[in-house]
């Protein structure tokens, strides 16, 4: 049973973060919460002034902790983090994140309230550019990226995974924290983890996390193909987690490449990437209404990309991986 206000760690793992990463510490120790509260920056091998920023925010404020990450991967980083934090509830944060002032409060009061282990909430994505828009757009769509309810919101309730999360220790230690042979999915996998051992995970639309989308159209490119490669690591791993909506943009990619090469001898199979584009092209432009041309012109073309990008990842990924032998499995970021 939690206390009616327990200590709190925050744990962030960090590798390359000079320009966000004193702002979204501050944002955590500026948390409108009356319990004891810490931050755990995991420290990567960082190419900019990432540790001076960290060493400076640590002298400056007890509460802030330093601890070494060599490998630089981001589940090595919250298992380091996690065994030097000492709260009996873990908020994971990412060094870019934006957490409003009642982030912690609320994740604390949603666990008292359900008796889940992880609860989080939903992954708001803002762009500035009109292509980060456009990418903020497509992710807040099912079209996009199908109906998780961390991208497209919903009401609360009981979810596969959620978006970052605030854990009690007890259920992390319980399942041997974060798995480090996955270098992407690694919430999906935990969570997984969580519910096989018959505990909660929960999502609730009252945590909202402020997420910076990728600029540029390889950037995202390369940040989905990397989603689809590991979802793909996940379901070798734990078969029968290969749900409909993550089996949808391989589907697609298959089919469609199948109809274009077809195409070329039999012409009535090129209707099939033809619809595949108008569909795109007409559903694109419909969910962005309301944003400016610019805007909603982009939308397609980010949505798309997520698409293909997923969908090749998915299909391309190498056996080696889920064994750990793959050359990807070494990733940081």
């Amino acid at each position: 049973m939690l206390t009616p206000s327990p200590a709190v760690s925050v744990v962030m793992p960090v590798l390359d973060e000079e320009r966000h990463l004193e702002a979204s510490v501050r944002q955590v120790l500026d948390q409108d919460y009356p319990g004891p509260l810490e931050v755990v920056l995991a420290l990567g091998p960082s190419t900019d002034r990432t540790d001076e920023v960290a060493a400076r925010l640590a002298r400056a404020d007890g509460r802030v902790v330093t601890v070494a990450n060599p490998s630089g991967r981001t589940p090595d980083a919250l298992n380091a983090a996690i065994a030097a934090s000492s709260g009996e509830i873990v908020a994971r944060v990412d060094a870019h994140a934006e957490i409003p002032p009642t982030y912690i409060a609320t994740a604390v009061r949603v666990l008292h309230e359900t008796g889940a282990d992880n609860v989080g909430g939903i992954m708001d994505a803002q762009g500035g550019t009109p292509f980060e828009r456009a990418v903020a757009v497509a992710m807040k769509s099912p079209l996009g990226v199908g109906g998780s309810r961390f991208h497209v919101g919903g009401s609360a309730g009981e979810a596969d995974t959620v978006y970052l999360g605030v854990f009690r220790r007890e259920a992390l230690d319980a399942v041997g924290g974060y798995d480090p042979h996955f270098a992407r999915a690694q919430d999906w996998e935990m969570n997984h983890r969580l519910r096989q051992s018959g505990r909660r995970v929960w999502f609730t639309p009252d945590l909202v996390v402020t997420y910076r989308p990728r600029s540029t159209v390889r950037a995202l490119a390369d940040q989905y193909r990397m989603y689809g490669r590991w979802r793909r690591v996940v379901a070798r791993r734990h078969r029968g987690t290969a749900n409909p909506r993550y089996l949808a943009a391989p589907v697609m990619v298959a089919g469609t490449v199948a109809a274009t090469v077809l195409g070329a001898w039999w012409r009535p199979a090129l209707v099939v990437p033809a619809g595949y584009a108008a569909a795109v092209a007409a559903g694109g432009w419909a969910v962005a209404k309301g944003e400016e041309p610019r805007v909603r012109a982009r939308v397609p073309l980010a949505m798309a990309t997520m698409h293909w990008a997923w969908g090749v990842g998915f299909l391309t990924s190498p056996a080696s991986l889920a064994e750990g032998t793959g050359p990807e499995a070494d990733l940081s970021r």
